[in-house]
């Protein structure tokens, strides 16, 4: 007899031990740079900038501001001092030595009424006339010998051919002092304004021309070899490496014609001129007016100062590469 038993084959229950499909790894966050005083100085925690120095910028010293801090009010203030004290020292042994007549006060009055003469002439309006006479005398001779002595001394100093022609005459007359060629010059220019002018010219020209030279021959030799090992030509040449290279020296020669325009116009004035500063001290020495004649020095003075503090604003601005 068949067994009717059914065999029933068992299906595998779900394993409920399998491991779970793994979920997408998820991206590992960078660390954020700990906050400290030093960070918090810098800015808010982020990626590094180009305009803000980062930690290893600081420990090598290779971040670095544009621009350089300016010094405090008080340390300017004090180096104004500073410079100011020598001056004002200056002024106080001028007023007490005429009082406690240590110096005789007709002579040497005290600064008081010196300063008092000048606030006198510059009310009555003396002082500018004379001011503005001298003034436009000086400018004119010292323009003219920055216009011509600067392009020569820069061709005799460049080009052997033109130093080798003209280098007779100048040892000639750069030995000859300007006052001694005051007569000739009244001779032939007269008494008038064009005799001045070519005497501050004649005096102004030289330092400016001798130190233009001076500064295109001490021009570096590697400078000019590794210009010329770049394919530069004469033109550019002189350009880019001469010309900058001899402007502190120029610059030079110019401020010693500024004051020599002021002290040889002064001496000028002085013969056959009936305005201009050296005028002024001559006359009020003659009429015994001495206090305006210290007025007309101290004006001098003055001006002197203010013109090589005019120069040397320029020669900083024609200057800007050098390292300070």
């Amino acid at each position: 007899m068949a067994d009717d038993t059914t065999l029933t084959v068992p299906h595998p229950a779900p394993d409920s031990a399998a491991p779970a499909p793994a979920a997408p790894a998820r991206r590992k966050e960078p660390a954020q740079p700990e906050r400290t005083a030093e960070t918090a100085a810098v800015g808010p925690a982020g990626p590094p900038r180009g305009d803000v120095p980062t930690a290893d910028d600081k420990a090598t010293n290779f971040f670095r501001v544009a621009g350089k801090r300016r010094p405090p009010v008080a340390a300017r203030l004090l180096a104004v001092v500073n410079r100011s004290l020598a001056l004002v020292l200056l002024a106080g042994i001028w007023e007490a030595l005429p009082r406690i007549g240590a110096v005789d006060a007709v002579f040497v009055p005290p600064l008081s009424e010196i300063l008092a003469a000048w606030y006198d002439l510059l009310l009555s309006g003396q002082l500018l006339e004379h001011f503005q006479a001298s003034l436009i005398r000086s400018l004119s001779g010292f323009g003219m010998a920055i216009l011509l002595a600067i392009p020569l001394g820069l061709a005799i100093g460049w080009y052997r051919p033109v130093a080798e022609f003209l280098s007779p005459v100048l040892e000639l007359f750069r030995n000859t002092s300007a006052v001694a060629l005051l007569p000739v010059f009244i001779l032939i220019f007269g008494l008038g304004e064009t005799s001045k002018i070519v005497f501050v010219f004649y005096a102004c020209a030289w330092p400016i021309l001798l130190n233009t030279v001076s500064g295109v021959r001490t021009v570096e030799p590697l400078l000019i070899k590794s210009a010329r090992s770049m394919g530069l030509g004469p033109v550019r040449l002189f350009q880019k490496v001469i010309l900058p290279a001899a402007v502190p020296t120029i610059f030079t020669g110019i401020r010693l014609a500024g004051a020599y325009s002021i002290l040889v116009l002064i001496f000028a004035e002085m013969v056959g001129a009936k305005a201009g500063l050296g005028y002024l001290i001559q006359d009020t020495q003659f009429n015994f007016r001495i206090p305006d004649m210290y007025a007309g020095i101290i004006t001098i003075s003055a001006l002197g100062l203010l013109f090589n503090l005019l120069l040397l604003s320029v020669e900083r601005r024609f200057s800007t590469w050098r390292t300070t």
